[in-house]
């Protein structure tokens, strides 16, 4: 963050300085909410979980070098104390974006924020210095602490936006102001919460309204593909630009195709000119998140050429996202549990089936959480794609969700031992670890929920184990 005073920052929230000896000692180090991150010069943001009070932590924060504790109450300690320590962080943010004068860059979408935020950091990290989301901090909390961790160095701070309600999007841009914002699609994300992909739609659609006006410099970067979101163009006065493989884009692609591992490439098509580009990620779905950001980076002034290189050279930045690792055996895993929905767990399926060109496919799957009277529908049609797709083998895991898998599965033709309903992570782990062979490709999504990350892990180790043994 930007050195301020302690005195400064309790104007701008609005705070009392209680035990300070001197008010105008500088915060000079992060904004952290997490004890064991705090470095000397911290500010220490003490917020109430449901198992943990971070004012507890107080007195551990100051010995560990934190000038202060942003906190609700006293608590013996150098501590500006607010009404809220929420509301007093955002303003907080609020107050440093202003200050800084940096580009913001946000996105929203149903579906592949993460991974399009981590492909725009990347390609405009190679123009100027770029601070971004880390992982999915995308609310009311993280959003500001990323936020703060911008400096006077920073060029474009690159923020990831979520969503599970109507104001959402508007608060969270009320604290920090875009000038450019993104909306990648309206997908079934959250669909029980929201009661329908219009509400998501007009949720999502409070990103454009906030932008500045055109001759401002605004852009809404929105995706042609999509019909809800291209419908939001009417919703700002923001310059608008499309992105998608339709011909009305201004950036898209062409020749899109999958390598024979699975990873898209295609011609690059800007209003400056082409290019041609070969991810190192894997899955078609990825070349529309490039797209957005090809489209974010070229309204900040980048050549089709080197955004192109950029995309071409990226990677993935956020655990649990099409992970790929090749076990010494010759056995593929990939781990993509971080989350899932219907938009996702269809990519990760074509995925899985390009990467597994004449080998055998493993689709170990879980619930997807939140979609409320869509749920039976939706984890059907997933069981029915994964046989349609040609997947050798579908191990659903868990409850009633992953029943409804396997039936899909079952009704799309899927016999014998084709697929298979098992009740937890660790009866997929042991079938997994008695079956895989040399050559395999193993793909494993869920809701973050299911936790089946621990199955991709187990089966990682398993295969370091082996060479271990030999």
């Amino acid at each position: 963050m930007i050195a301020l005073s302690l005195a400064e920052i309790a104007a701008v929230v609005g705070g009392q300085t209680h035990d300070i000896p001197d008010p105008s000692v500088q915060v000079t180090g992060p904004v952290v909410r997490d004890s064991r991150e705090v470095v000397p010069g911290s500010l220490f943001a003490a917020f109430v979980g449901e198992r943990v009070d971070g004012h507890d932590y107080a007195r551990q924060v100051v010995e560990a070098g934190a000038v202060a504790v942003l906190a609700a109450r006293p608590v013996g300690v150098p501590a500006i104390v607010v009404d809220d320590v929420q509301t007093a962080l955002g303003a907080l943010a609020r107050y440093v974006v202003g200050r800084l004068g940096t580009t913001l860059v946000a996105l929203t979408g149903s579906a592949g924020k993460t991974s399009t935020k981590d492909l725009i950091a990347q390609v405009l990290g190679r123009k100027a210095p770029t601070v971004f989301t880390p992982g999915s901090l995308n609310n009311e909390i993280g959003l500001p602490l990323t936020a703060l961790s911008a400096t006077e160095e920073t060029r474009f701070l690159v923020l990831e936006m979520g969503a599970r309600g109507i104001g959402h999007i508007r608060y969270l841009t009320g604290l920090t102001p875009p000038r450019i914002g993104l909306v990648l699609n309206v997908g079934s994300a959250h669909i029980g919460e929201f009661g329908g992909r219009e509400q998501i739609a007009q949720a999502k659609g409070e990103l454009v309204e906030a932008l500045p006006p055109a001759s401002e410099g605004g852009a809404a970067i929105l995706n042609a593909d999509d019909p809800l979101v291209k419908a939001m163009a009417s919703r700002t006065q923001a310059k608008v630009v499309l992105f998608g493989e339709s011909a009305e884009a201004d950036v898209r692609a062409e020749n899109v195709r999958l390598t024979d591992s699975g990873q898209p490439s295609f011609r690059l098509h800007t209003p400056s000119g082409a290019s041609d580009v070969t991810m190192r990620l894997y899955g078609e779905h990825h070349v529309s998140n490039a797209l957005a950001a090809a489209a974010v980076a070229h309204e900040l002034g980048m050549s089709a050429e080197e955004i192109a290189l950029a995309l071409s050279e990226a990677g993935s930045l956020s655990r649990w996202r099409m992970e790929v690792t090749e076990r010494p055996d010759g056995v593929t895993i990939v781990n993509d549990a971080y989350n899932a929905n219907p938009e996702s767990m269809r990519a990760a399926l074509r995925a899985l089936a390009a990467m597994g060109k004449g080998r055998r496919t493993w689709a170990v799957l879980g619930k997807m959480a939140e979609l409320g009277d869509e749920a039976l529908a939706e984890h059907d049609a997933v069981g029915r794609l994964a046989v349609r797709l040609n997947v050798s083998k579908l191990v659903a895991v868990g409850g009633i969700e992953a029943s409804w898998l396997q039936l899909g599965a079952y009704n799309e033709g899927s016999w014998g031992e084709e697929s298979v309903h098992v009740s937890d992570a660790q009866a997929a782990v042991d079938l997994l670890r008695s079956e895989l062979r040399p050559g395999d490709v193993v793909l494993v999504k869920a809701s973050r929920s299911v936790g089946l990350e621990s199955v991709a892990q187990a089966l990682v180790e398993a295969g370091e184990g082996e060479v271990a043994a030999r």
